[in-house]
């Protein structure tokens, strides 16, 4: 492994390779900062651009591209309220309540520093941990998956608002959502309506720039005036050293990254789950828990370093076993068999140069991110605030459709769009909080599919879920999460 690592360092920084995760990072930072377009999307479109490239250099794009929208998406999610990508729905809720505060630019600060924490550890944990990772995914079957997704949705709880019974009805409502579609199990379709689109589900891109999108344009539009934000509240300038406060941040740094890489080397299991229980743990761990969704910057932190400590770890079982650990990590599958790559054991032993030149990019896109995401990103994202709310709200809603027509080339995305957000604006007047939905449908599925194919195995006993010390570990951890909360408010009452 040592002389495959140092056999590919000459290729990892090469000049070309370099400029290829430069322009893949820049790339990264502007798919992931517009509304509706998702890192999985610019990958999409990258890989068949790519075709007859150099194969690491191609990667290397990729590689950046990767790192770079993983973080692009917070920083409309803190400057506008709207996430660029579904992992950072969870940081707009401290980052945009920093925003209004004045904080902007300290925001952006910690999202970014924590981000490239989290990447750089994560890609680490791909050089170094990988066989000993792999060998931990082994023992996760669909029983295990079952639970972690259980665990995911046991978060919600962390998400649920001031009001406990409107919190819990939007998390029902992402579950019912995540039920639409054909059932893999039987084949029957469910809440489809009679419609070809909802064959698959509903799109979660269009439910998900819909719920976070369209309610703060209409805010904008009901509020409109000739001008934008003050250039005192837009104040972009260097506010603090997150870097001189890393004795506050550190432990969230470390936990975070713990469970981003963990749950990025889950296949299946990858994705926004990180950066829900990252914030969910800052969030139960902090000396003050109702700070959180009103400000506090630990939220972003937690948020951000779970995400991108997902990153890297979610292509250890991609590469190793073929089995990605996160959608984007599929696609990046389909970007190495474009390439002649064929994923698992053979592509250490056959091309130990390109897949660890590969691992070396990730860790380089990640160092990268804080110069190019740290400077200019946020400088040229953040004068946007600066325009008037009649001229952003129109602005905001054309990119906002066009990226999510870019994703299916369809009209019918685009009704979607529209009459979900208005729904979803209803609920935010009503106090309904949108979070808990997306969980539900991100989650929901994983855990019917996984409990479905568990019993399945077991011939319908259910036992069979906590037979395994996995399991219950996982069990344990969930129960935990649950009676937190409920420790917490009794504590409370008994201390008033």
């Amino acid at each position: 492994m040592i002389d495959a690592l140092l056999g590919a360092l000459p290729h990892a920084f090469a000049p070309s390779s370099l400029l290829a995760v430069l322009i893949g990072t820049i790339a990264g930072l502007l798919v992931g900062a517009l509304p509706g377009l998702t890192v999985t999307t610019g990958l999409a479109v990258l890989i068949p651009l790519t075709f007859g490239m150099d194969p690491l250099f191609a990667l290397g794009m990729m590689a950046g591209m990767y790192n770079g929208g993983s973080y692009g998406g917070a920083i409309p999610a803190i400057l506008l309220r709207v996430p660029g990508t579904p992992a950072s729905v969870a940081t707009l809720m401290d980052g945009y309540e920093m925003t209004k505060q004045g904080k902007a630019a300290y925001a952006l600060q910690v999202a970014v520093v924590s981000g490239v924490i989290g990447s750089v550890l994560s890609a680490l944990a791909l050089i170094g941990l990988a066989p000993l990772l792999v060998k931990l995914s082994l023992m996760f079957g669909p029983a295990e998956y079952f639970w972690v997704a259980v665990l995911g949705l046991a978060t919600v709880a962390s998400l649920l608002g001031d009001d406990l019974l409107k919190g819990v009805m939007a998390a029902f409502i992402g579950l019912l959502i995540g039920t639409m579609g054909t059932d893999l199990a039987t084949g029957t379709e469910r809440y489809t309506f009679g419609r070809l689109e909802f064959a698959e589900g509903m799109d979660i891109v269009v439910l998900l720039t819909a719920l976070f999108a369209i309610p703060p344009v209409i805010q904008m539009i009901e509020t409109a005036g000739h001008k934008g934000m003050s250039k005192e509240l837009l104040n972009l300038r260097k506010q603090g050293s997150v870097l001189k406060d890393w004795r506050r941040f550190l432990p969230i740094w470390m936990r975070s990254s713990v469970i981003g890489i963990i749950i990025g080397i889950l296949p299946g299991a990858g994705g926004s789950m990180s950066c829900y229980l990252a914030y969910n743990d800052a969030k139960q761990r902090s000396k003050d828990p109702d700070s959180f969704g009103k400000g506090n910057p630990d939220g972003v932190a937690a948020s951000e370093c779970g995400n991108g400590a997902d990153n890297a770890a979610s292509l250890i079982p991609a590469l190793s076993l073929g089995i990605p650990g996160s959608g984007v990590a599929a696609v990046i599958l389909g970007g190495l068999l474009v390439h002649g790559l064929r994923p698992g054991p053979q592509l250490f032993s056959e091309h130990p140069d390109i897949v660890y030149g590969f691992m070396l990019q990730m860790l380089i896109s990640a160092v990268l991110l804080y110069f190019v995401g740290g400077l200019a990103a946020t400088r040229i994202f953040g004068q946007v605030l600066r325009l008037p709310h009649v001229v952003l709200a129109p602005l905001i809603l054309m990119f906002v459709a066009i990226g999510v027509y870019a994703v299916n080339n369809s009209t019918f995305d685009l009704y979607m769009l529209l009459g979900i957000g208005l729904i979803a604006y209803v609920m935010e007047r009503l106090d309904y909080p949108s979070p808990p939905v997306i969980l539900g449908v991100i989650l929901g599925p994983i855990a019917e599919g996984q409990l479905s194919l568990a019993l399945t195995i077991s011939g319908g006993h259910p036992l069979a879920l906590i037979a395994s010390p996995m399991s219950l570990i996982v069990v344990t951890l969930t129960l935990l999460i649950l009676a937190l909360p409920i420790w917490g408010r009794w504590k409370k009452r008994a201390l008033a």
